[in-house]
């Protein structure tokens, strides 16, 4: 298979937060790069379109912009 992403990612299962107008959303960031996540979520639909994501174990706070949609997923790029 070949890969077309500009950044290799890594495999994970670290919880996170979103987080957008005060509201917040608990995740798990499945995968993750330099330029991006998968996130994995209730729900989808409805989220969002850019928000925070908060890794604090890492101590990050990322904006994000969300990519592509699935049922219980997000594809997010970091801004």
């Amino acid at each position: 298979m070949v890969q077309t992403r500009s950044a290799p990612r890594v495999r994970v299962a670290k919880p996170a937060i979103i987080e957008c107008g005060g509201d917040k959303t608990p995740c798990i960031v499945r995968d993750i790069s330099m330029t991006g996540a998968s996130l994995e979520v209730s729900q989808a639909k409805g989220m969002p379109s850019t928000f925070s994501l908060i890794l604090s174990e890492e101590r990050l706070n990322l904006r994000c912009r969300v990519v592509w949609r699935r049922d219980f997923r997000l594809g997010v790029t970091f801004d």
